[in-house]
């Protein structure tokens, strides 16, 4: 007489449920302990109830541990901007803004002293320094990423400014077009920032067709194109 030992489909799955739950519950009092360790040794050995640190961003290297947080030297917004301008790096960009990009706007009638001009993703603020210190002093820079005292947090498809409130909208990133999430959205929200008789530069990689660029804008013209070179990068500037 043979003796089938094939479990029924339904004690399979009894099984793998119990299986299953067992260990579920394992890795959740695994990870709760974890847990209750790290927030234990942080909280007594890094950070005592009466140190706040300071809500600002260090030139450190990124912690590898809550404790090497907690002995972070922290950098003050001005301190950062001024290690930043001393930079190769920095001045590099600012020169060639100075003696290629400025030089064809102000040719054009669109940029001069009195000019207010904003700056759309405008990084670590390169081209808004530079404005300044070629004598524009009302320049402002937005990106998603707040960068103190020269870039304020803001999106760049929809910059929080009334119409016509800027002589200039600018960018020296040619991503800022080309990576763009809402290209024609960028291109309706600068125009709308931009006074009448106003203008619009960008820049944007070679291999980009001028005419790509400029259809994105409905209300406005081209007035020139020129081959810059910025930080090394070549590229091409819309205005």
């Amino acid at each position: 007489m043979a003796v089938s030992t094939t479990r029924s489909p339904a004690a399979i799955d009894r099984h793998a449920v119990r299986l299953i739950t067992r260990v579920s519950i394992a890795m959740v009092v695994v990870a709760t302990l974890s847990l209750l360790y790290l927030l234990r040794h942080a909280s007594i050995y890094c950070f005592p109830a009466s140190h706040q640190p300071a809500l600002t961003i260090s030139l450190a290297p990124f912690p590898r541990s809550s404790c090497d947080a907690a002995s972070r030297r922290l950098v003050p917004p001005d301190h950062r901007l001024a290690k930043l301008r001393a930079s190769p790096r920095w001045r590099r960009r600012a020169a060639s803004l100075a003696t290629s990009a400025f030089p064809p706007l102000r040719g054009l009638g669109i940029l001069a002293a009195p000019s207010r001009v904003l700056c759309l993703a405008a990084g670590a603020g390169h081209a808004v320094d530079a404005f300044r210190a070629a004598g524009t002093r009302d320049a402002i820079g937005v990106d998603l990423v707040e960068f103190p005292p020269l870039v304020r947090r803001a999106d760049p498809h929809h910059p929080p400014f009334s119409d016509g409130a800027f002589d200039l909208v600018f960018s020296d990133d040619p991503s800022a077009t080309s990576g763009a999430l809402f290209p024609s959205r960028l291109a309706r929200e600068a125009e709308r920032a931009v006074r009448r008789g106003g203008g619009i530069a960008l820049a944007f990689d070679r291999e980009i067709e001028t005419v790509a660029v400029a259809t994105l804008f409905k209300r406005s013209r081209v007035l020139d194109v020129k081959d810059v070179t910025l930080d090394g990068s070549q590229a091409s500037g819309r205005s």
